[in-house]
């Protein structure tokens, strides 16, 4: 029997180097602590994740022993929890599911979206009341916010070469536009950086922005969502393919919707989430954000800017 807080986790919520053979880091949360595998005896590993948001402290369990325990096994189970409620010193010790491949590929996107389907079918009631956030805020508010700085929006977009007239058509659609109100379970951080494969299997990690929402909100994430850390080339194709699949699995569920209309309410979800995101990174760029350096940034603006034209043109 592992005995985890005092031994393997100290008291200040450090591993304890005594007993670790092996540490290998993996990323650094937004807090700038750093999630890593580390090995107790050659063969016999783990993940550790400090608490990378202090306002998202007890939700990560809480989602697993609320929302994961009746989800197949594609996630890594918690082993070991902080018995504080200190966000300085809380913790999670993971199962190591082993290196993760993201691989931005047709196949993997397709498992992905059967399994993202699944998740959108269940029931949400039990669920209503449990004070779950995203990291970003809902497609509406997003939506206000360009308009109450649409002079700026459309300068700074019309200068990433997409003509002023095409602005103003988005601009108009979005004006009349009102996003689907039918919320379904979200994973709520999506990206590339959260699922992939591991000895030939799916795995989809990090739930711990797991909350109610549009069902465009993970399709965007999977899809058209760029990451600084996960660069990707998304296509035309690629998008209609992954769209189609997730309508024809729907289906499946008994999920009606007009395909014409499902996926043009994507192309206008997409383009809206995109456009926000510009903005965002445009300030990352003037502030000179310390976290990425420019030339990742830079990149992320660039695969951005190629959704929101595609998303347009298909409107």
């Amino acid at each position: 029997m592992i005995e985890w807080q005092g031994n393997i986790v100290l008291e200040n919520g450090q591993l304890n180097e005594m007993v670790i053979l092996k540490r290998e880091p993996l990323y650094t949360g937004t807090n700038g602590k750093v999630i890593e595998r580390f090995f107790i005896t050659p063969n016999e590993s783990f993940i550790f994740k400090p608490l990378t948001n202090d306002e998202q402290i007890g939700k990560e369990v809480w989602v697993q022993e609320n929302i994961l325990s009746v989800f197949p096994d594609f996630y890594p189970k918690i082993i070991a929890k902080s018995s504080v409620n200190r966000p300085e010193n809380s913790w999670i010790v993971y199962s190591d599911l082993g290196p993760i491949k993201h691989e931005f590929t047709l196949e993997i996107l397709k498992n992905v979206t059967k399994q993202m389907v699944w998740w959108h079918s269940l029931p949400i009631d039990g669920w209503k009341d449990a004070q779950l956030n995203g990291p970003k805020p809902k497609i509406e508010t997003i939506k206000a916010e360009l308009f109450r700085s649409k002079d700026k929006v459309i300068e700074t977009v019309t200068n990433l070469n997409l003509p002023k007239k095409t602005m103003s058509k988005l601009f108009l659609l979005l004006e009349k536009k009102i996003f689907s109100k039918t919320l379904v379970l979200s994973h709520g951080d999506l990206h590339l950086g959260n699922y992939g494969t591991s000895q030939n299997k799916l795995v989809i990690i990090d739930w711990e922005y797991a909350h109610l929402n549009t069902r465009f909100w993970d399709l965007y994430h999977l899809i058209d969502l760029s990451h600084p850390l996960h660069s990707k080339t998304v296509t035309s194709e690629l998008r209609n393919k992954i769209l189609t699949e997730y309508y024809d699995q729907a289906s499946t569920y008994g999920i009606e919707t007009n395909r014409e209309n499902f996926k043009n309410e994507y192309y206008l979800f997409s383009a809206t989430f995109s456009l926000w995101m510009i903005m965002l990174i445009e300030g990352d760029l003037k502030r000179k954000d310390d976290r990425w350096p420019e030339e990742i940034l830079r990149n992320q603006l660039f695969e951005t800017a190629a959704s929101l034209f595609h998303c347009i043109e298909e409107l």
